[in-house]
């Protein structure tokens, strides 16, 4: 299992690193707000354990972004002891909190139970709407068609797309993170992709692509996957 932790101290980094290590974790390290989005983004975390006095983007505000298109569990490991800033930091959406300093059998402890509430979604591998069948594990798509069962030739951007959406069902997919994790940075301001490649995707998948019931758009913000009854 990876966890990403970030904190702008190195002397907690390190010390997390060895000790969520020794546990048998993944760990992966950013030292500051905006580096901890990219990691998130980029490396697809099981778990985030994040500090909330960073420089650049507050934990907060990395809080609020990894929540417009990810339910990754959040544990929220920080100094600050004030009954707001723990309000503050649940209510933008993250799961658990932990103040510094913490003991390390307490923090292990948070971790496992965070992540016990959140395997049965993270490990589905098939996933079922309208007919179609997206096997996660063998990146095989295949749909019913007069009562026979016929694959689904998918892109590998195509699928990149859809694999976003699938692992998010009913969640707002914001289009910042698809154009990062299907296209990269550098073509942070080109949503033309992403209308073409939904559009593409619609007329694979959707019974009527014109009138899509599970492949949504949410003007101006991003994509929406609901996989309905």
């Amino acid at each position: 299992m990876k966890i990403l932790v970030a904190d702008d101290d190195p002397q907690i980094l390190g010390a997390l690193r060895i000790l969520l290590s020794a546990h048998g974790y993944e760990v992966v390290l950013a030292r500051d707000g905006k580096a901890a989005l990219d990691a998130a983004a980029h490396e697809h975390p099981d778990l985030v354990l994040l500090d909330l006095g960073m420089p650049g983007l507050s934990g907060v505000q990395v809080i609020r972004a990894i929540r417009g298109w990810s339910a990754v569990p959040i544990l929220v490991v920080s100094g600050r002891t004030e009954s707001y800033d723990k309000v503050a930091a649940l209510d933008t959406g993250a799961d658990d909190y932990v103040t510094k300093p913490f003991l390390a059998d307490e923090l292990t402890a948070r971790i496992r139970a965070l992540t016990r509430r959140s395997a049965p979604e993270n490990e589905q591998p098939v996933v079922r709407f309208g007919g179609v069948e997206v096997d996660l594990a063998r990146h095989r798509v295949s749909r019913i068609v007069d009562g026979e069962e016929q694959p689904v030739r998918l892109t590998p951007t195509e699928w990149a797309f859809l694999e976003v959406l699938v692992r998010n069902p009913d969640r707002l997919v914001t289009r910042q993170y698809l154009l990062d994790h299907v296209w990269g940075p550098g073509h942070a301001g080109d949503s033309g992709y992403l209308r073409l490649y939904m559009a593409q995707l619609r007329k694979k998948l959707e019974r009527e692509p014109a009138n899509p019931v599970h492949l949504l758009t949410d003007p101006g913000l991003g994509y929406r996957f609901v996989p309905g009854p």
